[in-house]
Parts: structure tokens; C-alpha cells; sequence
């Protein structure tokens, strides 16, 4: 919500390892936040919300959203002022799978029980939450593309574990209108969707549904599988276990050669299948920039 420290923040890796592309220094939880949910962030806990109990409760107001999400914009503005020529500006927003688990449970969830519960015993509320979660996803990525973004990303960070059923009505479905929604307003969107722990087959249908440009490949899919069954519908990024580049080291050499080599005849961006874990060494960083850069 500092737009000076928040443009400093995503331009630093930027600069010093002169990646391809800057990705927003910002938090997926923004979205409740401008539906009208209080939020904190606990050190050692991580983030609370207040709980969601009824989509009636959503402030769905765009004036409101543009306000409480103004400091966003105005950093992805002061990165593309200082961005060097040539390099992409990454934007993102949660899913609305994704977001709806934190809103009903409060907090994080190692199984989403709230949302699934209210999934399973209020179909047609839970829907009606999933879509208005999406409007304002929608409302914030085109707003992140105006501001500068020259492509978004959506993370469904809990989409794993789903029956498919579920998948398709709560990750594809909310998914696909967020999509919809962006492409009427900016036609030439360039989008990343990211169906974290989904199987072959759900990010198969995700792709072809959803009408993303890219997605995201998590660490658990075979990277054989993603070349052979959506690398024709959409460019891959990631894969590489954030683990490894924990470790560092001679494994992880081998692996990025594996993973390159797999991807050599396809779109692909280089990139881990979730984020960088907090102990990672900056060393490690530069070695897996340096093997991808000699590959090349």
C-alpha cells in the first residue's frame, strides 16, 4: 500500500539479476480488502480476515474498489517508469477459488473445510460469491493492465484436491469469467492462469476452457505431460521445485537442464512451480538465472 517501497521492491531482482520481467511487489488478499474485508497480517501467523458468511456482506462498489486499490496501480506506474526498455511487467490476482477459501475460513486452510462446506450445502450462494469475487479480479487485473501490466497471472494456489466436479464449478467456471471479463475490456490481454495440484487432465480442461494465453506448471505435473497435452493451447511457465533452489547445488543444475531441455521446442518461461521460499540463499538465485542464460 506504499507505492515508492512496493515499485523499489519489484524492481531490485530486476536490477541485479536483469531478469526478462518484473513482478508486482502486491498480495492476492487486495481483493477482499477492496470487497470490504478487514485484513491483518500476523508476523508468524500470516494473514486474517475478517470471516465472509454471506456474498451479501461484498461491497461491489468500482468507485470504492478504485480507491482502496489506487496504491497498486500507482506502483505498477512507477515500475514502468523505471523499468528498463524490453522487459514485461507481470500483474496478478488471486482466483476466485483461491480467494473464497480464505474469506469463508478467515485465514489460510490445509483443506479449505469452510469453503468446501459452503460449496456443498449452499450451491447457489457459494456460486453467487464465487462470481462477484470474480467481477472485482476481473476490475482489478484490467486496472493493473492500464497502469502498465503487460500481462497478468491468476493463482489458484489451492485448486489441488478438488473432486472434478468442484473444479470445474468453482476454479474453471469463476476462471473463465474472469477471462471473459478482461478480454472485453482489454482484447489483447495477455493472461497466465495457475490451477496449482490440479491434475493432467484439470489443467488440460482448465486451458481449453479458461481461454488463459500461458499457464503456470507446478512442481507435482510432469513436465512431459504439460509439453505433450498443453503446450499447443498455451505457453508453460515454471515447474521447478522452490525446494531445489533451496538446495542449490549439482541437483539443482541437473534438474533445470532436464526442465529446459524438455521445453526447448515450446513456448516456455523459466520460473519455479510456486514461489521463492523464504530461506532461499540470493546465490542460488543467480545460479539458476546463470544455467537458464547458458542454455540459450
Amino acid at each position: 500500500m506504499t507505492p515508492q517501497d512496493a515499485a523499489e521492491v519489484t524492481l531490485q531482482p530486476v536490477r541485479r539479476f536483469d531478469m526478462d520481467a518484473a513482478i508486482l511487489f502486491s498480495d492476492i488478499l487486495l481483493v477482499p480488502f477492496a470487497l470490504g474485508k478487514k485484513i491483518q497480517f500476523d508476523d508468524g501467523i500470516g494473514p486474517r480476515l475478517e470471516r465472509t458468511l454471506s456474498p451479501d456482506e461484498l461491497r461491489m462498489d468500482h468507485e470504492e474498489w478504485g480507491q482502496k486499490l489506487a496504491p497498486v496501480y500507482e506502483a505498477l506506474r512507477l515500475v514502468g517508469s523505471r523499468l528498463e526498455a524490453g522487459k514485461d511487467i507481470l500483474g496478478f490476482a488471486g482466483g476466485p477459488w483461491t480467494l473464497a477459501t480464505y474469506m469463508a475460513e478467515g485465514q489460510g486452510s490445509s483443506d479449505q473445510r469452510a469453503a468446501k462446506l459452503w460449496g456443498y450445502r449452499d450451491p447457489a450462494g457459494f456460486s453467487n460469491l464465487l462470481s462477484q469475487i470474480a467481477t472485482c479480479v476481473a476490475y482489478h487485473l484490467v486496472r493493473q493492465i492500464e497502469a502498465g501490466a503487460t500481462v497478468v497471472q491468476i493463482f489458484d494456489s489451492w485448486a489441488g484436491g478438488l473432486s472434478e466436479h468442484a473444479f470445474l464449478e468453482w476454479v474453471i467456471g469463476p476462471t473463465k469469467l474472469v477471462v471473459e471479463r478482461v478480454r472485453k475490456t482489454t482484447s489483447a490481454a495477455k493472461i497466465i492462469g495457475f490451477p496449482r495440484g490440479a491434475t493432467v487432465e484439470g489443467y488440460e480442461r482448465y486451458v481449453a476452457e479458461t481461454g488463459v494465453d500461458g499457464v503456470s506448471v507446478d512442481t507435482a505435473l510432469p513436465i512431459g505431460a504439460a509439453v505433450e497435452r498443453l503446450a499447443g493451447n498455451a505457453a508453460l511457465q515454471g515447474n521447478l521445485d522452490p525446494i531445489l533452489l533451496l538446495a542449490g547445488g549439482a541437483m539443482m543444475t541437473r534438474e533445470i537442464d532436464r526442465l529446459l531441455a524438455a521445453t526447448k521446442k515450446v513456448p516456455f518461461i523459466a520460473n519455479l512451480g510456486h514461489g521463492v521460499l523464504p530461506q532461499t540463499p540470493v546465490e542460488h538465485v543467480a545460479e539458476f538465472i546463470a544455467c537458464v542464460r547458458s542454455s540459450h
